[in-house]
């Protein structure tokens, strides 16, 4: 059977890259890592942070549990793709979970994540 895709729409953190021959140099002399890490940890809020913790969390419970029957895609909100796809699905508030381009579950509601997943796992409509 083929897996149930699911995407989430969700603020998420961002860090910029040089070309890879900068980034060689940088990770060469050791400040490339730190440079990185600073820019994930102070590119969103506290609360955001927070928030984006606990959906990767409960993301990776997902794959483990259902161990290669579901592929997730994270989609930065803030990205050309994260707003076309708000904008598809009609998402006004997010992390947005959508289960095989159908069902839509908003925020970080784990019982409905996997009563979608289970109902798409079994063939059954929604």
């Amino acid at each position: 059977m083929k897996p149930v895709t699911v995407e989430v729409l969700a603020h998420a953190p961002t860090a910029y890259y040089h070309c890879l021959h900068c980034e060689f140099v940088w990770h060469g002399v050791g400040v490339g890592q730190s440079v990185h890490r600073e820019q994930l940890e102070s590119s969103l809020p506290e609360d955001m942070q927070a928030e984006y913790r606990e959906l990767i969390t409960g993301i990776r419970r997902l794959v483990d549990k259902y161990c290669g029957r579901v592929v997730v895609k994270v989609v930065d909100a803030a990205s050309l793709e994260g707003i076309w796809k708000a904008l598809k699905y009609g998402a006004r508030r997010l992390p947005v979970f959508i289960i095989d381009g159908r069902d839509k579950v908003v925020g970080l509601r784990w019982d409905e994540v996997e009563a979608a997943l289970g109902r798409r796992l079994a063939g059954a409509p929604t």
